[in-house]
């Protein structure tokens, strides 16, 4: 039975070398993850550990045994806390609803941990093999029941709004934790405990912490990102051109010049595909080459800034400002002839950055606001239509919520005096912006 808990550690620790050694951005879901790898090793440890002393009574001290065997039901529980704090932080982002359940399940860790630490051990010897037994055992029994019935509770009240690639992990990694348990409460001597960890576990790292799915995942939006920048509206170019070739028949050549200054600045920028972040001032420097030539082919239309100085060098997702900008004109001001003001803002917003771009447009259509809305809460399982102007906000919306966590991204509201208002929450990188 020890070869088994060995080889369970060997595969855990080659998953967390592969884990550790990948680069990621560390949000809360990766931290616990990382966490839950490290503290399931030292579990299987202990487990291994107890395997051969409970195994081996004559031989090894009983004062050893206890604590062995406590460290190894002090550390299961804290095992299933952390299964459980991951689902939860999973539900939590996917749903946007607050856990409620945090702080129980804490103070049950902890009564937990100290009945682990002070109850009575007994052991029980059988032709088969030896178990402990004894009131500290029902430590371990209860919490198993305790936590698979909060995750279970977790999945099930969730399940409508859940991605189906997550609700089939946390399903498999509780049928897996059921089913060892069911057999482990059949068989006491078949001390198999660690291997339904390892399967949780592993489910959760092969369907969701996996890097090359990660990294897969990165690759789409890279690729979407690509193709949005290759769908600059055509039309754009060649009235902006015809604008230039107009106004050089008519006037000067430096006014020609500078708007060709500008232009040539909008591509310069607009092809910076290589980097997945850029600093604020870049994406800056690219919406206000794009509205300078979009105010001067529009009279009527104006632009203004407000932007907070101390912020232009945070870092932010590559292209998200302009797509923005330009569906703001599209689906806002054109329907008013190109006339009224674009307003963007950048200002701190606690801990966090917020930008916000307001037209003063004709508003959203009926039921167009509701249609929105539901897209950019339920990003993940949007497909990417290759038509339309709903890839522009889709993409910048997956393209936050995987380069700067689930916490941050965009969000829609119409304005009390007519038009509409995107707002995107970005985090702030304290060292580039200092």
């Amino acid at each position: 039975m020890i070869r088994m808990e060995i080889a369970l550690i060997l595969i855990l620790a080659f998953v967390a070398g592969i884990y550790f050694s990948a680069r990621r951005r560390q949000t809360a879901l990766h931290k616990t993850f990382s966490a839950l790898l490290i503290v399931v090793i030292v579990h299987l440890m202990f487990d291994a550990a107890t395997i051969y002393t409970v195994n081996h009574l004559a031989q090894v001290p009983l004062v050893l045994n206890d604590v062995l065997h406590r460290l190894f039901v002090g550390t299961m529980a804290l095992v299933l806390f952390f299964f459980y704090q991951y689902i939860a932080i999973l539900v939590e982002e996917e749903t946007g609803k607050k856990r409620t359940l945090d702080l129980p399940a804490r103070i049950f860790l902890v009564i937990s941990e100290v009945g682990a630490m002070i109850l009575p051990i007994t052991y029980t010897e059988t032709p088969d093999g030896n178990y402990s037994a004894g009131l500290y055992a029902y430590v371990s029994y209860v919490s198993v029941a305790v936590y698979l019935i909060l995750c279970s509770w977790l999945l099930l009240a969730n399940w409508k709004r859940m991605d189906n690639k997550k609700k089939f992990a946390i399903g498999m990694a509780l049928i897996f934790e059921f089913t060892i348990c069911f057999l482990q409460g059949l068989h006491h001597t078949w001390l198999i405990s660690g291997m339904g960890i390892t399967l949780m576990t592993l489910a959760f790292y092969l369907t969701l912490e996996n890097p090359d799915a990660l990294r897969a995942e990165l690759t789409e939006q890279k690729m979407s990102m690509l193709y949005l920048k290759s769908q600059v509206n055509p039309h754009f170019l060649y009235n902006t051109l015809d604008t230039i070739r107009i106004q050089a028949e008519l006037d000067g050549d430096k006014k020609v010049a500078k708007l060709l200054m500008r232009l040539v600045d909008f591509f310069r920028l607009s092809v910076k595909v290589d980097r997945s972040m850029v600093t604020l001032d870049d994406e800056l420097e690219l919406v206000e080459a794009y509205m300078e030539l979009m105010c001067y082919r529009y009279p009527e239309l104006f632009c203004d800034y407000d932007i907070d100085p101390d912020l232009g060098a945070v870092q932010v997702p590559n292209f998200i400002l302009q797509p923005l900008v330009e569906n703001s004109l599209l689906h806002g001001m054109k329907n008013r002839g190109y006339r009224g003001e674009i307003e963007i803002f950048v200002k701190r917003a606690g801990a966090d950055m917020e930008i916000c771009i307001k037209d003063s447009g004709s508003g959203f259509e009926e039921g167009m606001k509701a249609q929105i809305d539901k897209m950019l809460l339920h990003y993940n399982k949007q497909e990417a239509k290759l038509d339309g102007n709903s890839i522009g906000i889709l993409n910048v919306q997956k393209r936050i919520k995987y380069l700067c966590g689930r916490k941050y991204g965009l969000s829609y509201e119409e304005n009390s005096a007519g038009g509409v208002t995107a707002r995107l929450l970005l985090p702030i990188n304290k060292e580039e912006a200092s």
